[in-house]
């Protein structure tokens, strides 16, 4: 007898995954529903806690690229007696789908519309896409209407281990006494990642205004290390561990990243940089005091939803925000 209600699927990414967090919490409490969730093994952790999901089927990387039809008739015929919320909708889980013998449901992306603002930048288009955030629109899943966006922000629960674990890294670097910026300065696409000229520029602002930071996140380019130093943790914390690092801080300064949402998930403040997306994708920071940062007035924007286009302006979307900018949001949000 399984101990949970459902089963929703989210494979990837990162920040995707985070945001089916409070939504799952939103149907916990709103309808009293239990979720087994199906991702990949990586994201797991980022449930551990919530009373909505005490069942996380984790998928390890090696079968999701081997043959996935064969791992979806597994899935399907070990859970598929219970309904199915699709919380992907990419062809992977439509093939786990039409193999599932329970009730199948799924949220709209509003592709058609995303196509249509990107390439004509039609206003109901725009509008259309900014009424609903991505949390708000997987809710349309099982909702006849979507519930306030404060109602659905992405919750990960970190535990006084991890907090005191945070505290001793935090220590042994000589950190927490004056106000604290945790660092993410990368992106799965390149042309999402804030320049490194201006990270630089940031650091010296800090320093000058007396502040602590740390630079956290994955990446082979590690490129503020020389500068960073032991404060450069890239590589070196689990994801439970960079969600209590983030916790820590005063606020988190990310670009449009996974890592965005870990820091509405702990309740830090985030001042997040955008600039080849646009929030009418539905993925802004949705936490009271969270800022997005973009030049407003590029007639070039948004050129893509994952950021991934070539750029003939030298990311002027990005560069066009200066670190003092960013250092004036974050006397603010201290």
């Amino acid at each position: 007898m399984a101990d949970f209600d459902m089963v929703a699927v989210r494979l990837s990414a990162l920040g995707d995954v985070v945001l089916t967090t409070g939504v799952l919490e939103h149907w916990h409490r709103e309808r009293g529903l239990r979720f087994g969730v199906i991702t990949r093994e990586s994201l797991a952790p980022l449930f551990q806690g919530s009373p909505a999901v005490p069942r996380v089927i984790g998928l390890k990387e090696e079968r999701l690229r081997s043959n996935w039809s064969t791992l979806a008739n597994e899935l399907a015929r070990e859970f598929g007696g219970l309904p199915l919320v699709d919380l992907h909708n990419v062809g992977r889980t439509w093939l786990l789908a039409s193999m599932w013998k329970g009730k199948v449901r799924r949220y709209p992306k509003f592709s058609f519309s995303r196509r249509f603002y990107r390439r004509f930048r039609l206003g109901w288009a725009r509008r259309r896409l900014e009424a609903l955030n991505v949390p708000q629109r997987y809710t349309l899943a099982l909702d006849r209407t979507a519930p306030p966006r404060e109602a659905l922000r992405p919750v990960v629960r970190v535990n006084d281990e991890e907090r005191d674990q945070a505290s001793q890294v935090l220590g042994e670097l000589g950190l927490g006494s004056r106000p604290l910026a945790a660092l993410h300065p990368y992106a799965t696409h390149h042309n999402k990642a804030w320049p490194r000229e201006r990270w630089l520029e940031l650091l010296d602002l800090l320093d000058e205004a007396g502040w602590d930071w740390l630079v956290l996140g994955r990446s082979s380019d590690p490129f503020l290390k020389e500068r960073a130093g032991p404060r450069d943790l890239t590589g070196a914390t689990s994801l439970r561990a960079t969600c209590a690092l983030i916790q820590a801080a005063d606020v988190l300064v990310t670009g449009d990243s996974g890592p965005m949402h870990l820091g509405t998930a702990v309740s830090t403040p985030v001042a997040a940089l955008f600039g080849p997306t646009t929030s009418a994708w539905g993925f802004p920071p949705s936490g009271e005091r969270d800022v997005v940062l973009e030049v407003e007035d590029l007639a070039c924007r948004p050129c893509d939803i994952h950021g991934g286009a070539f750029c003939r302006r030298e990311l002027a979307c990005l560069a066009g925000i200066p670190a003092s900018r960013v250092m004036d949001e974050l006397s603010h949000l201290a």
